[in-house]
């Protein structure tokens, strides 16, 4: 049996007060999914429709706030910056990128991919995507 893995990992820039907010969405993402607690009133409506999709992890450090992920999730990943880049105009975008593995060779088990986010938009590339477009 082949493990199959999607990494990313991306830092964002935030202060110490948009951490803690960040955080905070964070934990009640994670409370609602993993031990049935209702979203709170105040929970962001633009990422109520993400919650069980969150595969990524979230950490404070240095030099802000670091998404990663070995399980996937970077689309809701992309969601949640987008939200953050809407809430405290941190940056202009962000933009990162994201790797399909596997533990043993498979044909279908490679890839990858970008994502850049900006506070009103989120593009997407699938080099899956690329290869079927330039095979036609």
């Amino acid at each position: 049996m082949a493990d199959y893995f999607t990494n990313f990992s991306v830092v964002l820039p935030l202060t110490k007060e948009q951490q803690e907010c960040a955080m905070q969405i964070v934990k009640q993402a994670n409370a609602h999914r993993w031990h049935e607690e209702p979203l709170p009133d105040s929970f962001p409506a633009d990422l109520v429709g993400e919650v069980e999709n969150w595969d990524f992890e979230t950490e404070i450090v240095d030099d802000g706030l670091w998404l990663h992920s070995q399980n996937g999730g970077q689309e809701t990943a992309c969601v949640f910056i987008q939200h953050l880049l809407q809430k405290f105009d941190f940056a202009p975008a962000v933009a990162f990128e994201w790797s399909h593995d596997c533990s043993k060779p498979r044909t279908d088990a490679y890839g990858g991919g970008a994502a850049f986010i900006t506070s009103t938009e989120i593009e997407t590339f699938s080099t899956h995507e690329w290869l079927q477009k330039m095979a036609c």
